[in-house]
Protein backbone atom coordinates (compact mmCIF):
# COMPACT_ATOMS: atom_id res chain seq x y z
CA UNK A 1 0.00 0.00 0.00
CA UNK A 2 0.76 3.61 -0.33
CA UNK A 3 2.57 5.41 2.71
CA UNK A 4 1.33 8.99 3.82
CA UNK A 5 2.84 11.54 5.84
CA UNK A 6 0.02 10.77 8.34
CA UNK A 7 0.79 7.33 8.85
CA UNK A 8 4.37 7.98 9.04
CA UNK A 9 4.18 10.80 11.91
CA UNK A 10 1.81 8.76 13.83
CA UNK A 11 3.51 5.04 13.90
CA UNK A 12 6.86 7.03 13.92
CA UNK A 13 6.67 10.12 16.30
CA UNK A 14 3.35 10.55 18.02
CA UNK A 15 3.04 6.78 19.24
CA UNK A 16 6.45 6.26 20.29
CA UNK A 17 6.58 9.00 22.22
CA UNK A 18 3.80 8.35 24.36
CA UNK A 19 4.48 4.78 24.88
CA UNK A 20 8.35 5.86 26.08
CA UNK A 21 7.17 9.16 27.78
CA UNK A 22 9.06 10.95 25.66
CA UNK A 23 9.08 15.02 25.33
CA UNK A 24 9.82 16.45 21.72
CA UNK A 25 12.48 18.33 21.78
CA UNK A 26 12.00 22.24 21.06
CA UNK A 27 12.79 23.53 17.48
CA UNK A 28 12.63 19.72 16.09
CA UNK A 29 11.36 18.56 12.70
CA UNK A 30 11.44 17.03 9.51
CA UNK A 31 11.22 19.20 6.08
CA UNK A 32 9.86 16.92 3.06
CA UNK A 33 9.07 17.89 -0.30
CA UNK A 34 6.36 15.75 -1.47
CA UNK A 35 6.79 16.44 -4.71
CA UNK A 36 10.06 15.86 -5.49
CA UNK A 37 11.15 12.86 -7.99
CA UNK A 38 14.17 10.72 -7.95
CA UNK A 39 15.45 7.06 -8.96
CA UNK A 40 16.73 4.51 -6.62
CA UNK A 41 20.31 4.17 -6.55
CA UNK A 42 21.78 1.32 -7.38
CA UNK A 43 22.92 -0.67 -4.68
CA UNK A 44 19.54 -0.65 -2.81
CA UNK A 45 16.39 -2.85 -3.27
CA UNK A 46 14.12 -0.31 -5.17
CA UNK A 47 17.33 -0.17 -7.54
CA UNK A 48 16.03 2.16 -10.97
CA UNK A 49 12.14 2.32 -9.15
CA UNK A 50 11.15 5.64 -9.78
CA UNK A 51 10.64 7.53 -6.04
CA UNK A 52 8.30 10.04 -5.33
CA UNK A 53 8.87 12.55 -1.59
CA UNK A 54 12.24 13.76 -0.55
CA UNK A 55 13.31 14.62 3.24
CA UNK A 56 15.00 17.68 2.35
CA UNK A 57 16.04 18.92 5.95
CA UNK A 58 16.34 17.59 9.17
CA UNK A 59 16.67 20.14 12.47
CA UNK A 60 17.00 18.84 15.47
CA UNK A 61 17.13 21.31 18.55
CA UNK A 62 17.73 24.38 16.08
CA UNK A 63 20.28 22.98 14.25
CA UNK A 64 20.41 21.29 10.85
CA UNK A 65 21.61 18.42 11.28
CA UNK A 66 20.75 16.71 7.33
CA UNK A 67 20.15 18.92 4.51
CA UNK A 68 19.74 17.84 0.24
CA UNK A 69 21.90 14.32 0.82
CA UNK A 70 24.10 16.30 3.32
CA UNK A 71 25.05 15.74 7.03
CA UNK A 72 25.40 18.80 8.95
CA UNK A 73 27.14 18.03 12.21
CA UNK A 74 29.73 15.67 13.74
CA UNK A 75 28.82 12.70 15.63
CA UNK A 76 27.72 12.51 19.03
CA UNK A 77 25.48 15.69 18.13
CA UNK A 78 22.67 13.29 20.18
CA UNK A 79 21.49 13.14 23.73
CA UNK A 80 20.55 10.33 25.35
CA UNK A 81 16.82 11.21 26.53
CA UNK A 82 16.74 8.49 28.57
CA UNK A 83 19.03 10.10 31.41
CA UNK A 84 17.35 13.01 32.44
CA UNK A 85 19.29 16.47 32.62
CA UNK A 86 19.99 18.83 35.58
CA UNK A 87 17.49 21.85 35.67
CA UNK A 88 18.11 24.82 37.48
CA UNK A 89 14.79 26.27 39.02
CA UNK A 90 13.73 29.88 37.47
CA UNK A 91 12.53 32.58 39.39
CA UNK A 92 9.79 34.94 38.59
CA UNK A 93 12.53 37.31 37.41
CA UNK A 94 14.82 35.14 35.41
CA UNK A 95 11.90 33.74 33.11
CA UNK A 96 13.46 32.92 29.96
CA UNK A 97 10.24 31.81 28.42
CA UNK A 98 9.57 33.36 24.88
CA UNK A 99 6.81 35.12 24.17
CA UNK A 100 5.14 34.34 20.48
CA UNK A 101 6.98 36.81 18.54
CA UNK A 102 9.46 37.45 20.53
CA UNK A 103 13.62 37.02 20.10
CA UNK A 104 14.52 34.01 22.77
CA UNK A 105 17.54 35.04 25.10
CA UNK A 106 20.84 33.01 24.60
CA UNK A 107 20.27 30.99 27.80
CA UNK A 108 17.17 30.14 26.62
CA UNK A 109 18.26 28.29 23.67
CA UNK A 110 21.81 26.16 25.34
CA UNK A 111 21.51 22.91 24.63
CA UNK A 112 21.25 19.82 27.32
CA UNK A 113 24.38 18.51 28.35
CA UNK A 114 25.31 15.83 26.43
CA UNK A 115 25.16 12.02 28.60
CA UNK A 116 27.48 10.31 25.94
CA UNK A 117 30.70 8.85 27.78
CA UNK A 118 33.02 10.13 24.51
CA UNK A 119 31.98 14.06 25.82
CA UNK A 120 33.38 15.41 28.74
CA UNK A 121 29.84 17.26 29.42
CA UNK A 122 30.86 20.66 28.18
CA UNK A 123 27.94 22.16 26.18
CA UNK A 124 29.82 22.54 22.49
CA UNK A 125 26.76 25.13 20.85
CA UNK A 126 27.46 25.55 16.97
CA UNK A 127 26.04 28.87 15.73
CA UNK A 128 26.66 30.07 12.32
CA UNK A 129 29.95 31.99 11.53
CA UNK A 130 32.49 32.60 9.27
CA UNK A 131 35.33 31.42 8.50
CA UNK A 132 38.77 31.84 7.69
CA UNK A 133 37.83 32.83 4.13
CA UNK A 134 35.43 35.27 5.09
CA UNK A 135 32.27 32.51 3.87
CA UNK A 136 28.99 31.57 5.56
CA UNK A 137 29.79 28.02 7.16
CA UNK A 138 28.69 25.83 10.42
CA UNK A 139 31.60 26.04 12.59
CA UNK A 140 32.06 24.89 16.25
CA UNK A 141 32.53 27.64 19.39
CA UNK A 142 35.93 25.12 20.03
CA UNK A 143 36.79 26.45 15.91
CA UNK A 144 36.48 22.67 14.52
CA UNK A 145 34.97 22.73 11.47
CA UNK A 146 31.17 20.49 10.91
CA UNK A 147 31.01 17.91 8.27
CA UNK A 148 29.23 19.24 5.15
CA UNK A 149 29.55 17.53 2.16
CA UNK A 150 29.00 19.63 -1.07
CA UNK A 151 26.26 18.32 -3.71
CA UNK A 152 25.99 19.48 -7.17
CA UNK A 153 22.37 20.58 -7.21
CA UNK A 154 23.51 22.94 -4.02
CA UNK A 155 26.40 24.49 -5.52
CA UNK A 156 24.44 25.22 -8.61
CA UNK A 157 22.07 26.93 -6.60
CA UNK A 158 24.43 29.27 -4.68
CA UNK A 159 26.48 30.42 -7.90
CA UNK A 160 22.38 31.27 -9.14
CA UNK A 161 22.73 34.02 -6.63
CA UNK A 162 26.03 35.22 -6.33
CA UNK A 163 26.06 38.41 -8.00
CA UNK A 164 22.92 38.54 -9.48
CA UNK A 165 20.31 41.11 -9.78
CA UNK A 166 16.75 40.57 -7.65
CA UNK A 167 13.90 41.61 -10.45
CA UNK A 168 11.37 39.42 -10.34
CA UNK A 169 10.45 36.59 -8.90
CA UNK A 170 10.24 34.40 -11.95
CA UNK A 171 13.67 34.13 -11.97
CA UNK A 172 13.68 31.88 -8.82
CA UNK A 173 12.84 28.10 -8.93
CA UNK A 174 12.26 26.26 -5.98
CA UNK A 175 15.47 24.54 -5.57
CA UNK A 176 16.91 28.35 -5.21
CA UNK A 177 14.42 29.52 -3.05
CA UNK A 178 14.88 26.43 -0.73
CA UNK A 179 19.03 27.79 -0.55
CA UNK A 180 17.47 30.89 0.73
CA UNK A 181 15.35 29.87 2.69
CA UNK A 182 17.85 27.41 4.66
CA UNK A 183 20.49 30.62 5.44
CA UNK A 184 17.34 32.90 5.95
CA UNK A 185 16.84 29.92 9.00
CA UNK A 186 20.39 29.86 9.63
CA UNK A 187 20.51 33.53 9.96
CA UNK A 188 17.37 33.53 12.25
CA UNK A 189 19.34 30.97 14.51
CA UNK A 190 22.73 33.41 14.77
CA UNK A 191 20.43 36.90 15.25
CA UNK A 192 19.00 34.87 18.30
CA UNK A 193 22.15 33.43 19.68
CA UNK A 194 24.85 35.76 19.00
CA UNK A 195 22.55 39.36 17.62
CA UNK A 196 24.96 40.32 14.88
CA UNK A 197 28.45 38.98 13.12
CA UNK A 198 30.48 40.87 11.02
CA UNK A 199 29.86 38.80 7.56
CA UNK A 200 29.63 41.43 5.42
CA UNK A 201 32.10 43.93 7.20
CA UNK A 202 33.16 46.33 4.72
CA UNK A 203 30.21 46.05 2.04
CA UNK A 204 27.95 49.02 1.58
CA UNK A 205 24.80 48.53 1.16
CA UNK A 206 22.66 52.33 -0.56
CA UNK A 207 19.25 51.99 -0.25
CA UNK A 208 17.57 54.53 -2.96
CA UNK A 209 13.74 54.84 -2.50
CA UNK A 210 11.55 56.86 -4.79
CA UNK A 211 8.42 55.91 -2.77
CA UNK A 212 7.96 55.94 0.88
CA UNK A 213 9.13 53.30 2.62
CA UNK A 214 9.28 51.84 6.40
CA UNK A 215 9.47 48.07 6.89
CA UNK A 216 11.49 47.23 3.37
CA UNK A 217 13.94 50.24 3.72
CA UNK A 218 14.60 49.71 7.60
CA UNK A 219 14.34 46.07 6.85
CA UNK A 220 17.20 45.98 4.40
CA UNK A 221 19.28 48.32 6.81
CA UNK A 222 18.96 46.38 9.97
CA UNK A 223 19.69 43.09 8.25
CA UNK A 224 23.22 44.83 6.83
CA UNK A 225 23.37 46.24 9.75
CA UNK A 226 23.02 42.65 11.81
CA UNK A 227 25.73 41.69 9.28
CA UNK A 228 28.19 43.80 9.99
CA UNK A 229 28.11 46.17 6.83
CA UNK A 230 27.26 49.64 6.19
CA UNK A 231 24.40 51.54 4.26
CA UNK A 232 23.76 54.73 3.02
CA UNK A 233 20.33 55.49 2.58
CA UNK A 234 18.54 57.96 0.54
CA UNK A 235 15.02 58.23 0.99
CA UNK A 236 14.71 62.40 0.50
CA UNK A 237 14.83 61.61 -3.47
CA UNK A 238 13.36 65.08 -4.16
CA UNK A 239 16.49 66.59 -2.68
CA UNK A 240 18.84 64.28 -4.61
CA UNK A 241 19.76 65.02 -7.95
CA UNK A 242 16.63 63.97 -9.13
CA UNK A 243 15.44 67.10 -8.43
CA UNK A 244 17.95 68.32 -11.34
CA UNK A 245 16.46 65.88 -13.89
CA UNK A 246 18.78 63.22 -13.42
CA UNK A 247 17.56 59.54 -14.81
CA UNK A 248 17.40 56.83 -12.67
CA UNK A 249 19.44 54.97 -14.75
CA UNK A 250 22.48 57.93 -14.04
CA UNK A 251 21.64 57.61 -10.63
CA UNK A 252 21.96 54.00 -10.05
CA UNK A 253 25.90 54.31 -12.25
CA UNK A 254 26.78 56.58 -9.70
CA UNK A 255 25.98 55.39 -6.27
CA UNK A 256 27.10 52.20 -7.19
CA UNK A 257 30.33 53.13 -7.33
CA UNK A 258 30.08 53.90 -3.72
CA UNK A 259 28.39 50.71 -2.88
CA UNK A 260 28.72 46.88 -2.98
CA UNK A 261 24.96 46.17 -3.48
CA UNK A 262 21.51 48.51 -4.35
CA UNK A 263 18.51 48.17 -3.10
CA UNK A 264 15.65 50.60 -5.25
CA UNK A 265 11.75 51.35 -5.26
CA UNK A 266 10.56 53.60 -7.69
CA UNK A 267 7.12 54.24 -8.92
CA UNK A 268 7.34 53.22 -12.63
CA UNK A 269 6.56 49.25 -13.39
CA UNK A 270 9.40 48.07 -15.17
CA UNK A 271 11.77 51.53 -14.43
CA UNK A 272 14.45 49.46 -12.30
CA UNK A 273 14.66 46.22 -14.36
CA UNK A 274 16.05 48.80 -17.58
CA UNK A 275 17.84 50.84 -15.23
CA UNK A 276 19.50 47.67 -13.80
CA UNK A 277 20.90 46.58 -17.27
CA UNK A 278 23.50 49.88 -16.70
CA UNK A 279 24.01 48.25 -13.44
CA UNK A 280 27.86 46.16 -12.56
CA UNK A 281 26.50 45.61 -8.88
CA UNK A 282 24.06 43.69 -8.01
CA UNK A 283 20.22 46.11 -7.63
CA UNK A 284 17.29 44.66 -5.32
CA UNK A 285 14.17 45.69 -6.46
CA UNK A 286 12.04 46.73 -3.22
CA UNK A 287 8.89 47.48 -5.49
CA UNK A 288 8.46 49.18 -8.93
CA UNK A 289 4.91 50.46 -9.49
CA UNK A 290 2.50 47.95 -9.57
CA UNK A 291 4.54 45.43 -11.03
CA UNK A 292 6.43 43.39 -8.23
CA UNK A 293 8.19 43.02 -4.83
CA UNK A 294 10.50 39.98 -4.83
CA UNK A 295 11.93 39.90 -1.94
CA UNK A 296 8.50 40.61 0.00
CA UNK A 297 6.82 37.17 -1.94
CA UNK A 298 10.25 35.63 -1.07
CA UNK A 299 9.21 37.05 2.90
CA UNK A 300 5.91 35.73 2.72
CA UNK A 301 6.75 32.03 1.92
CA UNK A 302 9.37 31.61 4.48
CA UNK A 303 6.82 32.97 6.79
CA UNK A 304 4.63 30.36 5.66
CA UNK A 305 6.81 27.60 6.11
CA UNK A 306 8.24 28.91 9.25
CA UNK A 307 4.39 28.60 10.69
CA UNK A 308 2.57 25.92 8.89
CA UNK A 309 5.58 24.08 8.53
CA UNK A 310 4.79 23.49 4.47
CA UNK A 311 3.63 25.84 1.64
CA UNK A 312 2.35 22.25 -0.44
CA UNK A 313 -1.15 21.46 -0.63
CA UNK A 314 -2.75 24.83 1.03
CA UNK A 315 -5.42 26.92 -0.05
CA UNK A 316 -3.96 30.74 0.07
CA UNK A 317 -6.72 33.23 -0.01
CA UNK A 318 -5.59 37.07 -1.24
CA UNK A 319 -8.00 39.83 -0.01
CA UNK A 320 -7.70 43.28 -1.01
CA UNK A 321 -6.43 45.15 -3.61
CA UNK A 322 -5.03 42.76 -5.62
CA UNK A 323 -5.06 45.00 -8.78
CA UNK A 324 -2.78 47.51 -7.43
CA UNK A 325 -0.93 45.07 -5.31
CA UNK A 326 2.54 44.34 -5.89
CA UNK A 327 3.52 42.34 -3.18
CA UNK A 328 -0.15 39.94 -4.65
CA UNK A 329 1.68 39.57 -7.91
CA UNK A 330 4.76 38.72 -6.70
CA UNK A 331 3.39 35.94 -3.96
CA UNK A 332 0.85 34.53 -6.51
CA UNK A 333 4.00 33.68 -8.73
CA UNK A 334 6.49 32.47 -6.43
CA UNK A 335 3.67 30.54 -4.09
CA UNK A 336 2.72 28.39 -7.38
CA UNK A 337 5.31 26.67 -7.97
CA UNK A 338 3.86 24.70 -4.98
CA UNK A 339 0.69 22.69 -4.48
CA UNK A 340 -1.81 24.87 -3.90
CA UNK A 341 -4.91 26.30 -4.24
CA UNK A 342 -5.59 30.46 -4.81
CA UNK A 343 -8.04 32.35 -3.98
CA UNK A 344 -8.85 35.81 -5.35
CA UNK A 345 -10.92 37.96 -3.50
CA UNK A 346 -11.41 41.69 -4.63
CA UNK A 347 -14.18 44.24 -6.09
CA UNK A 348 -14.85 43.91 -9.73
CA UNK A 349 -12.56 46.85 -10.69
CA UNK A 350 -9.55 45.48 -8.30
CA UNK A 351 -9.19 41.88 -9.79
CA UNK A 352 -5.89 40.43 -10.21
CA UNK A 353 -4.26 41.19 -13.45
CA UNK A 354 -5.54 38.99 -16.41
CA UNK A 355 -1.73 38.49 -17.21
CA UNK A 356 -0.66 36.85 -13.38
CA UNK A 357 -4.15 34.67 -13.68
CA UNK A 358 -2.96 33.30 -17.00
CA UNK A 359 0.44 32.53 -16.28
CA UNK A 360 -0.08 30.43 -13.26
CA UNK A 361 -3.08 28.86 -14.70
CA UNK A 362 -0.07 27.98 -17.27
CA UNK A 363 1.50 25.61 -14.61
CA UNK A 364 -1.61 23.82 -13.71
CA UNK A 365 -2.33 25.78 -10.25
CA UNK A 366 -5.95 26.09 -9.47
CA UNK A 367 -7.61 29.64 -8.99
CA UNK A 368 -10.81 31.13 -8.58
CA UNK A 369 -12.23 34.65 -8.25
CA UNK A 370 -14.53 35.94 -5.28
CA UNK A 371 -16.53 38.90 -4.46
CA UNK A 372 -17.25 37.74 -1.16
CA UNK A 373 -14.97 36.80 1.62
CA UNK A 374 -16.85 34.31 3.83
CA UNK A 375 -17.49 32.13 0.80
CA UNK A 376 -13.72 31.27 0.99
CA UNK A 377 -13.02 31.80 4.35
CA UNK A 378 -14.00 28.17 5.75
CA UNK A 379 -11.40 26.49 3.54
CA UNK A 380 -8.21 28.72 3.98
CA UNK A 381 -5.34 28.06 5.23
CA UNK A 382 -3.86 31.70 4.56
CA UNK A 383 -5.55 34.66 4.77
CA UNK A 384 -3.33 37.06 2.99
CA UNK A 385 -5.08 40.70 3.31
CA UNK A 386 -3.61 44.04 1.42
CA UNK A 387 -4.72 47.25 1.81
CA UNK A 388 -6.83 49.24 -0.98
CA UNK A 389 -4.26 51.61 -2.06
CA UNK A 390 -5.47 55.22 -1.78
CA UNK A 391 -2.11 56.27 -4.14
CA UNK A 392 -2.82 53.74 -6.71
CA UNK A 393 -6.50 55.75 -7.55
CA UNK A 394 -7.18 58.80 -9.61
CA UNK A 395 -10.25 60.72 -7.16
CA UNK A 396 -10.58 60.19 -3.68
CA UNK A 397 -14.42 59.86 -4.51
CA UNK A 398 -13.21 56.51 -6.11
CA UNK A 399 -11.03 55.15 -3.01
CA UNK A 400 -13.51 56.04 -0.34
CA UNK A 401 -16.00 53.54 -2.28
CA UNK A 402 -13.74 51.19 -1.90
CA UNK A 403 -11.26 50.97 1.01
CA UNK A 404 -13.59 49.37 3.87
CA UNK A 405 -14.99 46.62 1.12
CA UNK A 406 -13.62 43.93 3.29
CA UNK A 407 -12.87 44.13 6.35
CA UNK A 408 -11.18 41.70 8.93
CA UNK A 409 -12.34 41.68 12.60
CA UNK A 410 -12.39 39.08 15.53
CA UNK A 411 -16.24 37.75 14.40
CA UNK A 412 -15.17 37.54 11.37
CA UNK A 413 -12.78 34.49 12.58
CA UNK A 414 -15.02 32.78 13.94
CA UNK A 415 -15.64 31.29 10.75
CA UNK A 416 -12.26 30.80 10.13
CA UNK A 417 -9.73 27.14 10.91
CA UNK A 418 -8.19 27.32 14.00
CA UNK A 419 -5.15 26.66 12.41
CA UNK A 420 -5.32 29.42 9.39
CA UNK A 421 -2.81 32.18 9.49
CA UNK A 422 -3.51 35.94 8.47
CA UNK A 423 -1.09 38.00 6.94
CA UNK A 424 -0.63 41.32 5.47
CA UNK A 425 2.29 42.90 3.93
CA UNK A 426 1.32 46.25 5.98
CA UNK A 427 0.76 49.17 6.79
CA UNK A 428 -2.65 48.67 7.40
CA UNK A 429 -4.93 51.32 7.49
CA UNK A 430 -8.43 49.54 8.62
CA UNK A 431 -8.66 46.64 6.74
CA UNK A 432 -7.40 44.30 10.46
CA UNK A 433 -8.56 45.75 13.27
CA UNK A 434 -6.51 45.53 15.75
CA UNK A 435 -8.56 43.25 17.87
CA UNK A 436 -7.41 41.10 16.04
CA UNK A 437 -3.79 41.23 17.02
CA UNK A 438 -4.30 39.37 20.04
CA UNK A 439 -5.57 36.01 17.82
CA UNK A 440 -2.75 33.93 17.71
CA UNK A 441 -3.64 33.23 13.92
CA UNK A 442 -2.59 36.85 13.23
CA UNK A 443 1.67 36.65 12.14
CA UNK A 444 1.76 39.74 10.05
CA UNK A 445 3.85 41.38 13.20
CA UNK A 446 5.54 38.08 12.66
CA UNK A 447 5.86 38.23 9.00
CA UNK A 448 7.99 41.57 9.74
CA UNK A 449 11.09 39.86 11.67
CA UNK A 450 10.88 36.72 8.96
CA UNK A 451 11.51 39.62 6.60
CA UNK A 452 14.66 40.67 8.10
CA UNK A 453 15.99 37.05 7.97
CA UNK A 454 15.39 36.56 4.94
CA UNK A 455 16.89 39.68 3.95
CA UNK A 456 20.18 38.76 5.48
CA UNK A 457 20.33 35.91 3.46
CA UNK A 458 19.60 37.22 0.40
CA UNK A 459 22.89 40.03 1.04
CA UNK A 460 25.04 37.19 1.99
CA UNK A 461 24.15 34.83 -0.65
CA UNK A 462 24.73 38.00 -3.41
CA UNK A 463 28.09 38.57 -2.00
CA UNK A 464 29.19 35.12 -2.11
CA UNK A 465 29.35 34.85 1.66
CA UNK A 466 27.89 31.42 1.86
CA UNK A 467 29.88 28.42 1.25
Amino acid sequence: GRLDLEWIRTRLVDNPARILRISPPKDTFIEVDVDATWEAPATTALAGAKCRGRVRRVVVRGEISYLDGRTCVQAGFGVTTAQPTKTTPVTAKEDISTPVGTVPLLDALEEPPRSDSRFDGNVQRRVTLRNTSGMLSRISLDGRPAHLESTASAVDSLTHWTGSHILSVKQFNREQMHVLFNVAYEMRQMVNRVGNYDLLRGKVLTTLFYEPSTRTSCSFQAAMLRLGGSVIPINEVAKSSVSKGETLGDTIRVLESYSDVMVVRHPESGAIQQAAMLAKKPVINAGDGTGEHPTQALLDIFTIREELGTVNNLTITFVGDLLNGRTVHSLARAVSQYAVRLRYVSPENLRMPSDVIEEIASRGTEQSEHEDMETVLRETDVLYVTRVQKERFSSLQQYESQKNRYVVTPRTLTKAKESMIIMHPLPRVGEITPEVDSDPRAVYFRQVEYGMYVRMALLALLMGKVS
